[in-house]
């Protein structure tokens, strides 16, 4: 309030107008100058009985005063805006970011700009063990099996140039354990009797990626987030199918309940990175 009476007399030229347009008695804009003053230790104005000038010092405070208030008044706009506020660590799978990630986060910040997001990317198992510890309020991975906002089968895939000689043991492009994928690949030809090498591992989606297309291996991706370029496999075992699960721990609620909300109500079937399926090439 000090800075606004001073900023009042600095624009009326005289307290007895900056009184009326504050709506205050003149003796309280008196007062409040002077604790100002004091406060500061400087004169801010010069008085003579005619006139009320501002002095070098008070000249100066006037930028200063104008800047603190305009701070003041966006930090009360930002903060009387309605909606939950707060931070959310979120954790998701690789998957999730190659083609839902966008249109998800970009309709969740639309909708609630006052909440902020601490992004985590990660394999889906590390996920799941950094929210049991407490390490994250919300993940978005993949699991075997459980109730989940989508799930997907499995689809083996290569770069279209790729030829598996047969009778050699078919070369793997995979992320390492722990991995949900892996595990369903190497458990799929384990089953069927059919020999695997590990071509190539990485850690992100974008090694596996420049590997499946230099050709190194088959890798192994829920259908809904198969990258641009490569091809499904015939021939190898049905791996099944796979759950993106939506988990936090116990109740969500504010920020949290709000993102988990956002991510349920996501037209899931309409991203333009559902599964494709051209022809099969021939082994």
């Amino acid at each position: 309030m000090l800075l606004r009476t001073f900023l009042a007399v600095a624009e009326a030229g005289g307290f007895s107008e900056a009184a009326r347009r504050l709506d205050l008695g003149q003796s309280t804009v008196s007062q409040h100058v002077r604790r100002l003053e004091t406060a500061l230790g400087s004169v801010l104005f010069e008085r003579d009985t005619h006139s009320v000038r501002l002095t070098g010092d008070g000249e100066t405070m006037t930028g200063f005063a104008r800047g603190i208030l305009d701070q003041q008044d966006r930090a009360l706009r930002y903060f009387s805006r309605p909606g939950p506020r707060g931070r959310v660590r979120f954790g998701v799978c690789e998957d999730f970011l190659l083609g839902h990630a966008a249109d998800v986060l970009g309709r969740f910040r639309s909708a609630h700009p006052g909440i902020d997001l601490e992004l985590s990317v990660e394999l889906s198992e590390v996920l799941h063990s950094r929210l049991a510890d407490g390490d994250l309020d919300l993940v978005l991975a993949k699991r075997d099996s459980g109730q989940g906002v989508r799930r997907d089968p499995l689809v083996w895939v290569s770069s279209p140039g790729l030829d598996l000689i047969p009778g050699e043991p078919v070369p793997l492009v995979l992320y390492p354990e722990p991995s949900v994928t892996r595990a369903r690949a190497l458990n799929a030809l384990r089953r069927n009797g059919v020999q695997w090498r590990i071509g190539c591992v990485s850690e992100r989606l974008n090694g596996l990626r420049a590997g499946l297309e230099a050709g190194l291996g088959v890798g192994l991706f829920a259908a809904s987030v198969v990258p641009d370029g490569l091809v499904p496999v015939s021939g190898l075992p049905d791996p099944g199918s796979v759950t993106f699960v939506l988990s936090h721990r116990g109740t969500a609620r504010g920020s949290t309940a709000a993102l988990a909300d956002t991510i349920l109500s996501a037209q899931w079937s309409r991203s333009p990175l559902t599964f494709r399926q051209p022809p099969l090439p021939q082994r």
